[in-house]
């Protein structure tokens, strides 16, 4: 309460609870959106400012590595200063790429523009996943793992049918998001903050993590599919349009958005499926399902079919979601809830590398080693043999294992309590990646979201 002028003044009114939720939950929605809303018109721009695929690939891949940038930098800076203010600012700097985007006259403006993205990206996710899970960890924890393929699909396809259908197809698809972008910004002002400010802002921005050492023989084991994923996932971001042209005749825009959205969605709808499953049978459909999806894909490029395309890539979404969910629910219960941020930052660390690097690899292979359909071949074949490497430690690491270990990789801890769930609470509420955030402080706030249930 407030006294002006001898009359007290009530404070203002904030959303209750789920309001929030389905705030936060679209701001990782939408951001995701406009990180792939590009990828179908990378080929108009290609046109227009004649640069080579490499180009595209490094446009791709800067993207990720401010998105990793943030993550480990800013990633638990809402834990210090508040959950607000750090979403508020990321969708000004969200803004801010999407205009350079609509106004981009050459190569130098999409780079801006897609850095801008990544470092809105990686700074909005940590305070976002811990603000949803301050309101209810369990659905908190699932739309932090649904969310991000969930958006990624959306803008792949919304942006392809834009581009495909609507006048200003290089302006549309930004302008649409921009008013997103503002209509969130405004919900943010009415949302009530749901963490405490606390000391250590500035020694939270050290970039710090760990490895515990029974976790690192099966991270080891997992990182070639969590490599090969995101791999997948980036040569699709960045060259999936470009590959559609050569199996598939018509609208080639829509087309390449409904290459990315095919993989994305059935990757999250994986996630949904398999949440309950234990995490070596997940990593082991995981694999199977990238390495017979992949398998298909490069059968189509020979044959020139649309429908095996499409058939492959959905497999190889499946393989998306699980392989990726079973080599987080594998690794990170293996560490003490004081150390889990930071190995996830780690994984976080394989995971971009994976989805950023390869693609300006294959944008030179499709350049200088004989084109798209080559590179599709040598990444491919990449992929499906760390799918395969794997899936052999899947069945290898099983025979080493002792009754603690089974425990801890099924799931559950002793007394039957959910691992999976206590895994994505503390790593997102920690930071969601960053590996900063003081530890101990990390289980006890994440426990206050079971209040809203």
């Amino acid at each position: 309460m407030t006294t002006v002028e001898g009359r007290v003044v009530p404070p203002p009114r904030r959303w209750g609870p789920w309001p929030a939720f389905s705030l936060q939950a679209s701001v990782v929605v939408f951001f995701l959106a406009g990180a792939s809303a590009p990828t179908p018109l990378y080929a108009t721009y290609q046109q227009e400012w004649h640069f080579s695929p490499i180009t595209t690939t490094v446009i791709f891949g800067v993207y990720a590595v401010a998105v990793l940038l943030a993550l480990l930098v800013v990633g638990s800076l809402s834990d210090h200063v508040g959950r607000r203010p750090v979403i508020f600012g990321s969708i000004a700097v969200q803004a801010a790429a999407v205009v350079v985007f609509a106004g981009a006259d050459g190569v130098p403006a999409l780079l801006c523009a897609r850095i801008l993205q990544g470092l809105a990206t990686g700074t909005a996710v940590g305070a976002v996943g811990a603000g949803m899970i301050d309101i209810r960890r369990s659905a908190g924890t699932l739309a932090n793992a649904v969310a991000p393929a969930a958006g990624t699909a959306m803008g792949a396809l919304g942006s392809g049918l834009l581009v495909a259908y609507a006048p200003q197809p290089t302006r549309l698809v930004y302008h649409i998001l921009l008013g997103i972008y503002v209509l969130q910004a405004v919900g943010v002002v009415l949302m009530a903050e749901t963490a405490a400010r606390a000391p250590g802002a500035l020694r939270s921005l050290r970039v710090t993590w760990t490895v515990p050492a029974q976790a690192r023989g099966p991270l080891l084991r997992v990182a070639p599919v969590v490599l090969a994923v995101w791999a997948l996932a980036g040569f699709y971001g960045s060259l999936g349009p470009a590959l559609v042209r050569r199996v598939v005749t018509g609208e080639g825009a829509l087309l390449g958005g409904l290459a990315l959205f095919t993989l994305t969605a059935c990757g999250a709808l994986t996630v949904l499926v398999l949440r309950s499953a234990a995490p070596r049978t997940t990593m082991q459909i995981g694999t199977v399902a990238l390495i017979a999806g992949v398998a298909l894909t490069l059968m189509a490029i020979t044959v020139g079919s649309a429908g095996l395309f499409f058939t492959g890539t959905a497999v190889a979404g499946v393989g998306f979601g699980a392989g990726f969910q079973g080599g987080v629910r594998t690794v990170i219960p293996l560490a003490e809830p004081h150390q889990r941020s930071g190995l996830l930052s780690v994984m976080y660390v394989i995971s971009y590398l994976g989805f950023g690097l390869p693609t300006v690899v294959a944008g030179a292979i499709v350049v200088y080693g004989g084109g798209v359909a080559r590179a599709a071949y040598a990444y491919g074949t990449a992929v499906m043999l760390l799918a395969l490497l794997a899936l052999i430690s899947t069945f290898e690491s099983s025979r080493a294992r002792g009754p603690a270990v089974q425990e801890a990789v099924s799931g559950r801890a002793p007394g039957g309590r959910d691992v999976a769930v206590d895994v994505c609470a503390d790593a997102c509420r920690a930071g969601a990646l960053s590996g900063h955030g003081p530890a101990p402080k990390v289980s006890t706030l994440a426990h206050k979201g079971d209040e809203h249930r």
